[in-house]
Formats: C-alpha cells, sequence, structure tokens
C-alpha cells in the first residue's frame, strides 16, 4: 500500500501532457495529494498547492509521486537529488517509470539509510498465464484510441463513475501507472512480457457472475510504431462487449512521432473492432470519447454533433460534457441484447 497523502512531482518539462499521472491523481483523487513540487523552476502544474519538498515534508506528504513520463519511462539524472531529498526527509517514492528506483545507487542507499520504500508501480512480479480467448461472464467496456493521451483512463474513470452513481455494479480495470495510483490497485500492462500480456488481462477481468461491469483502461494506439502491441495484446485479453474509441481532434502528429499524422478515426474504428472479434465476435462500437481541451466550446459541440451525426453513436468530451449518453448506449445494448437472448430461447 502506498502511503498517503503525496507530493505530486512534477520534474521539469513543460508540456502538460508530459504530467498526465499528477493529473490524473488530481483530478480523481485531490483528497490524496498535499501539494505539487518541481525541478529547476519549472512553472507546469496541475493545480495543486505548489511547495518545496520541505514544505511537503513539514505539511504530512509521506509518499514523494513522480508525476511525469516521458518516452521509455526513464528517471531523469537531474532529478535523482530530488527524489534522495525526499527520502531523507522522511517520504516513501514511489514511481510510474519503466526503470526502477532501485536501479539508482544513490536512491537504493538513500532509502535504506532512512528505512522508507521504494514502489515500483510500472513492474509486477506477479506471475501470469498466456492468453486463451476462452469466452468468460461479465460484461466489458474498454477505451481504445486513435492516439496515445487522448483520454482513454478519463472516459473509463468517468464511464465508471457514471454507473457506480446510477447503482449499476461496476469496477474500474487499471491498466497503467496513473490508473493503478487512483485504484490502487491493477496491472502495468505495458510493463509485462508480451507473451503474456493479453493473459494478464484476463487476470485482471476475470469471469463474474453478479451481472456488473468491468470497465477497462485502454493503452497507447493499434496504430502507434511504439505501443500497438501492448494496445493488440490488452484488447484480447479484455474480450470486450463494448468498444469507446477515444480522440484528440486536429492532433497535429501521433504522440512523440513528429512527422506521422494520426489516423483517421473512422480507420481506427474499423480497425479496433476487427482485432475485437478475434475473442468476441458480437462486440460493438457503442461510443465516441473527444478530448477538446485545445478548442472553443462552440467548436467542441459542432465537432461531437458532426461525429454523432457521421457514425450514429454517442459522441463526447468526458471532461466537458460528461458521458451520461455513452453510458445510455452501453446500458441500452446490453439490456437489448438480454431481450433477443429471451426471446430465441
Amino acid at each position: 500500500m502506498i502511503k498517503r497523502p503525496y507530493l505530486l512531482y512534477l520534474g521539469s518539462g513543460d508540456d502538460p501532457l508530459s504530467v498526465k499521472t499528477a493529473q490524473g491523481i488530481m483530478t480523481w483523487r485531490p483528497d490524496f495529494v498535499v501539494g505539487e513540487t518541481t525541478n529547476n523552476g519549472s512553472t507546469i502544474t496541475v493545480g495543486a498547492k505548489r511547495m518545496t519538498i520541505s514544505e511537503g515534508a513539514k505539511r504530512g506528504a509521506k509518499t514523494l509521486v513522480l508525476g511525469y513520463a516521458n518516452g521509455g519511462g526513464v528517471i531523469e539524472s537531474s532529478h535523482l537529488e530530488d527524489i534522495v531529498q525526499a527520502l531523507e526527509l522522511g517520504m516513501d517514492v514511489a514511481s510510474g517509470m519503466h526503470h526502477a528506483l532501485q536501479d539508482h545507487k544513490q536512491v537504493e542507499q538513500a532509502a535504506l539509510r532512512n528505512n522508507r520504500t521504494l514502489h515500483n508501480v510500472r513492474q509486477t512480479d506477479q506471475i501470469f498465464k498466456v492468453g486463451t480467448g476462452e469466452k468468460r461472464s461479465g460484461n466489458r467496456v474498454l477505451a481504445v484510441g486513435t492516439d496515445c493521451s487522448v483520454g482513454k483512463m478519463f472516459t473509463t474513470l468517468a464511464m465508471h463513475k457514471d454507473m457506480v452513481a446510477r447503482g449499476v455494479k461496476a469496477d474500474f480495470r487499471a491498466t497503467g501507472q496513473t490508473g493503478i495510483f487512483i485504484a490502487g490497485t491493477g496491472v502495468p500492462v505495458d510493463a509485462v512480457i508480451a507473451d503474456f500480456i493479453s493473459g494478464s488481462v484476463e487476470a485482471l477481468s476475470p469471469s463474474r457472475e453478479d451481472g456488473g461491469w468491468d470497465i477497462i483502461e485502454g493503452q497507447g494506439s493499434l496504430f502507434h510504431p511504439a505501443y500497438a502491441g501492448v494496445s493488440l495484446g490488452l484488447l484480447h485479453g479484455a474480450q470486450p462487449d463494448h468498444l469507446v474509441m477515444c480522440h484528440q481532434p486536429h492532433r497535429e502528429h501521433m504522440r512523440n512521432l513528429p512527422g506521422r499524422d494520426v489516423p483517421d478515426i473512422e480507420e481506427c474504428m474499423e480497425a479496433n473492432l476487427w482485432a475485437a472479434k478475434t475473442v468476441n465476435p458480437n462486440v460493438k462500437l457503442s461510443g465516441i470519447a473527444l478530448n477538446t481541451r485545445h478548442m472553443d466550446e462552440d467548436s467542441a459541440k459542432r465537432i461531437c454533433m458532426e461525429l454523432e451525426e457521421k457514425f450514429d453513436l454517442p459522441c463526447q468530451d468526458p471532461m466537458r460534457h460528461g458521458v451520461e449518453r455513452i453510458v445510455d448506449r452501453v446500458l441500452f445494448l446490453k439490456h437489448q441484447s438480454y431481450s433477443v437472448s429471451l426471446a430465441d430461447e
């Protein structure tokens, strides 16, 4: 168990997407957070109270959470001094990076010297079986995307919250470091050996007989050269009944790949449905979730309406508009399918 409250460490970048881990925690679990801190005077923020690491310790922070992400999941060498300071001041440290905290000798020694715990959330010592694709009971929704960092986690968390508010049994299944910080449990699928990715998601979302829903956080994109393997393994392991396509309109290029265009949303819909039918021939695309944070309200509403008319699907920005109509569609299709199965009997 990672001790709370957290002091969010935002690093030294200036790209808002680079601190999506911290932003996710601050958005969904603000009660977990005592404040935020940066390196070398960076002005990036997620809206928490700004403070130094020393001030965070005085205010009762129990864990310094590395709230930034970068290509390759590397702990930046310029941040090691800050990490050591937090350990010296009595905090544990939690990281969502691929590289382990204890791989850095000064960090490992500081943790041992101060009897502090190092949490590597993006690593797992769980043993998984290979996926089977065998049909299992339960209801599953998976968020998929045209690219990385387009809102898959936010969409699934919003859907989970909406379902629970309606009295529907539902569980959020975290598959990335930020989701795990928020949910307190999950599987970091991009850290699982490739042969076992689908099996790890089958274990994360097993058969359930209570009529409830597993709302599964998506990762990457089938069209991203770096992360498509994780996306496909997750898609097969999830065995989804419903897909929600996540997309950021007008993105200039795929995440971290200047010069490579974001694929057409319709092409992505078709590819994800085709791949998902490997494990569930009855899978449906049930909604579109847009990230319109770079657009004004009128433009956001207009593009949602255009996509709704084009695809005959509910289209909403979960942050601006909620996900009520997307959840309506998912639950309606489930009820419709259940009614048809009763008629067949």
